[in-house]
């Protein structure tokens, strides 16, 4: 062995060992930001790391207690520890925001990474008695959420999907869009030797009809994820394939036997593939790592895309959460198996609405969640939803109307950049019944941010202390 090749596995053992005298502090958390499209999750990022590295530059985190109770130092961004995931591109998105014009940061199109390092006074007796500054280690993981989709289909078979998804897609409003993409699936003979090019035709169809389902319909629920976001894998044949629509009418036992270079067995053999080297893969690399976790959830879109939009976002909500592994973390789980052991589930755009309607956003996502939020609380996971605006882009102000007056917003509109004041409506707090979207609509207007962000500025925000609080205030005492 070389002197390159033996200095190679000590630095690689030294970072183990450090990673694992963090763990045994407790002074290193891995949170996961999950949400799905459009829910906000690289702009919570950039406002949470911008929130604490401009803290004494007029940042507003009166509710984070380090803060408050003046422990505080000085948090900074430091060198990531996998060198093979993209960085989080946290300077791109304070550069959109601190444009003539700011803009909104990019989205995630692939998974990325973000380690910060806060120093603070501690008040835990033990870590008193060991120094007077601790530094505590986070690690930000982002990564698109149709991603997170995928992980039920570890436990399905290709009939299982296929009857899953054709369930889906034989409903309005998505029949709509794919019925001509059924047509041509049940005149396959499955048996027939492969074709790769119709194989690619169809997959390319399906693919169009999973953006249409989103961009269009405001549909959550889009299984394969990495279909719409491929990442490295665009154009590879892992991702040519597709539901099948005739199980019920082909032998079972022919089925069972079929070669894997006929169509159906190709079908097949490439959902196991996509299983084991794309979803396996990504699960085992990040998922079992993470100690809290962030529910993005933009349902204010979904209501005004209608019933069939906000039904989708539920179904959604609870494919994701049964893929995390919950439960109380222990010191010796922490050190060997982390569980996740905190989850928030926040209500995004909350300044797309008057300030009166925030307690509704937070009913009406406590409801969504009931379920899985019960089943937490039994198994000792700390829960909390909040509604927050990440980046604040609309002030609040009072409106004469009819002789009364009402809470208004005012903000640039994102359609036509006009600055507008308006009354943006209701939020239910109780999921909708099917008598109370007949006779509602919604139009919650989207907002951009209006006035550049200056240097070293905190970014204006709503509960993003809040946040920080229950993320982080248990590990900064």
């Amino acid at each position: 062995m070389n002197k390159t090749s033996i200095e190679k596995k000590l630095k690689k053992i030294k970072h183990k060992a450090d990673e694992l005298l963090h763990r045994s502090l407790d002074q290193q958390v891995n949170v996961a930001v999950t949400g799905l499209s459009r829910s906000g999750k690289t702009a919570f990022i950039t406002s949470l790391v911008n929130q604490l590295i401009s803290e004494n530059q007029q940042s507003e985190l009166a509710f984070f207690t380090p803060v408050s109770q003046q422990r505080f130092i000085a948090a900074k961004r430091v060198p990531q520890q996998h060198n093979l995931i993209q960085r989080f591109t946290y300077d791109e998105g304070i550069a959109a925001l601190s444009q003539h014009t700011p803009t909104w940061p990019k989205p995630t199109k692939s998974i990325s990474e973000l380690r910060l390092a806060i120093r603070y006074q501690p008040t835990s007796s033990l870590l008193k008695l060991a120094t007077d500054v601790v530094t505590l280690y986070i690690d930000f993981t982002d990564y698109p959420g149709e991603w997170l989709l995928d992980l039920p289909m570890l436990n399905q078979t290709f009939e299982e999907w296929s009857e899953q998804t054709m369930a889906l897609l034989t409903k309005e409003p998505r029949l709509s869009v794919a019925s001509e993409f059924i047509d041509e699936v049940n005149k396959l003979d499955p048996f027939a030797p492969l074709d790769e090019q119709v194989l690619a035709e169809l997959s390319e169809k399906y693919t169009d009809i999973l953006h249409t389902f989103r961009e269009e319909l405001g549909m959550s629920v889009i299984q394969p994820g990495r279909f719409i976001l491929p990442g490295d894998l665009a154009g590879a044949p892992i991702l040519q394939f597709f539901p099948f629509t005739g199980f019920d009418s082909i032998d079972k036992n022919e089925y069972q036997n079929a070669e894997t270079n006929s169509m159906i067995g190709t079908l097949r053999a490439r959902f196991i593939e996509y299983k084991s080297r794309v979803v396996k893969k990504f699960y085992k690399q990040y998922f079992v790592n993470f100690d809290r976790q962030i529910v993005l959830c933009d349902s204010l879109s979904s209501l005004n895309h209608g019933k069939a939009s906000f039904d989708d976002l539920q179904l959604a909500i609870s494919m994701i959460l049964e893929s995390f592994d919950y439960g109380k973390s222990s010191l010796l789980k922490r050190l060997f198996s982390p569980k996740i052991d905190k989850l928030l589930f926040a209500a995004t755009k909350a300044d797309h609405v008057t300030p009166d309607q925030h307690s509704n956003m937070v009913h009406l996502l406590n409801k969504m969640v009931y379920k899985k939020r019960h089943e937490l609380h039994y198994q000792s996971v700390d829960v909390k939803t909040l509604a927050i605006a990440s980046i604040r882009t609309t002030d609040v102000g009072k409106s004469r109307y009819q002789n009364k007056d009402i809470n208004v917003i005012k903000g640039q509109r994102a359609a036509d950049d006009k600055v507008i004041t308006v009354f943006p409506g209701s939020v239910p707090s109780e999921i909708p019944k099917d008598d109370y979207w007949q006779a509602n609509t919604f139009n919650f207007i989207e907002f951009s941010p209006r006035v550049p962000l200056r240097d070293h500025q905190a970014l204006p925000h709503i509960r993003m202390d809040q946040a920080l609080e229950f993320l982080l205030g248990d590990k900064m005492r």
